[in-house]
């Protein structure tokens, strides 16, 4: 049986408290066939304490928002 996940970097993006963050070269597993996206507990414990923490973000970005509607 052929492996569809492939471990690679991705950029994952959360809204907390009402800000979009954008995490650069997160490790994760991607399935080939859906792009689904899977994180290890540690991966995830990481994420969580970058955006609740008080570290600077190494840049910041201006994003566009629209309605769908």
């Amino acid at each position: 049986m052929r492996e569809t996940m492939v471990e690679t970097m991705v950029t994952y993006t959360i809204e907390y408290n009402g800000k979009l963050y954008v995490i650069d070269d997160v490790p994760a597993r991607v399935c080939r066939e859906t792009g689904e996206e899977f994180f290890a507990p540690e991966t995830v414990e990481h994420i969580q304490a970058l955006v609740k923490g008080s570290k600077p973000p190494v840049r910041m970005i201006q994003t566009p928002v629209f309605q769908y509607a």
